[in-house]
């Protein structure tokens, strides 16, 4: 039995395409077809912990992965209440530092100033913080707390001290205050460096 068109096509070479340039620059030169590249080798990473991702990895990236896996928690916790982790940082710092500005939040928040004008935005339409003038600076705004805010606020914070004890749960008194001296050291020294 003859083979099929079809089959001669599978079974022969494919030819070389006569498109382009040779490395000569003569147009119509053969061209070999593109050849398939090596398959990489899969790596899968470690789970947090181990490997870079535990005691021998960056401190710049262990910092950033602790700091997204308590954002992670922190998100899903006050996501029950309708609020999210920036506009809990904003109540927070407004309740630390009643009178601030939007430029000042956006600041002490560490938000950009578009960021924090939406947030304010949502925050006052909600009823949770109101704006007035400030007594010396009449064009300024201040940003304070209502009754309502501080409401909300309490409720955030009782989902973010579980966040907090967990965080704590294995130090001990004198390794969670080096921690944060640490911790605080960072953000001064490398502000000073920006």
């Amino acid at each position: 039995m003859a083979p099929q068109p079809a089959e001669k096509a599978a079974k022969r070479p494919r030819p070389a395409r006569t498109t382009g340039t040779d490395k000569t620059g003569r147009r119509g030169a053969r061209v070999a077809p593109p050849q398939p590249e090596p398959a990489l080798a899969s790596v899968s990473p470690p789970p947090p912990g181990e490997g870079k991702r535990g005691e021998s990895g960056y401190l710049g990236y262990l910092l950033r992965q602790a700091q997204a896996a308590s954002r992670l928690t922190l998100e899903r916790a006050l996501g029950e209440l309708g609020v999210t982790v920036p506009q809990f940082v904003a109540l927070t710092m407004l309740k630390a530092y009643p009178g601030l500005s939007g430029a000042e939040l956006a600041r002490v928040a560490l938000l950009t100033p578009q960021t924090v004008g939406v947030i304010i935005g949502n925050l006052e339409r909600d009823g949770a913080i109101m704006k007035t003038p400030d007594p010396v600076h009449g064009r300024r705004l201040q940003w304070t707390l209502t009754p309502r805010g501080l409401t909300l606020l309490e409720q955030c914070r009782k989902r973010a001290m579980v966040l907090e004890r967990r965080l704590v749960e294995s130090l001990t008194p004198k390794d969670e205050r080096v921690i944060r001296q640490w911790l605080a050291r960072i953000a001064v020294s490398l502000q000073q460096d920006s």
